[in-house]
């Protein structure tokens, strides 16, 4: 996690001082290769490879958003199948109580 997040923090970097094209696009298709490679592929990372290739949007930190948000997502979806995971206890139902022989009217 901690690869990917410098991958992308780096790619973010680079991309600045390398504004003359082919540099950019270079540096987003190396990222999105070693981001998938070490977390996975999330659809995510589609809309951030798409906006990379738009001009001025290209130097926003969009890799490193996305990968803070994937990796966010996945804690949130490992945190709910551990919740899932935990048995809860029985409920035990306790019958009403029978009324005694001389209460009966």
């Amino acid at each position: 996690m901690a690869l990917a997040l410098l991958v992308a923090v780096g790619a973010d970097g680079l991309q600045i001082p390398f504004q003359i094209p082919p540099a950019p696009e270079i540096i987003d298709v190396i990222a999105m290769g070693l981001t998938s490679g070490l977390i996975g592929f999330h659809v995510l990372l589609l809309p951030t490879f798409v906006i990379e290739f738009i001009p001025l949007a290209n130097v926003l930190p969009t890799w490193t958003g996305c990968v803070l948000a994937v990796l966010a997502l996945r804690r949130r979806e490992a945190k709910q199948r551990a919740l899932a995971q935990i048995e809860k206890p029985p409920i035990i139902q306790v019958p009403p109580p029978v009324p005694a022989a001389d209460e009966k009217r």
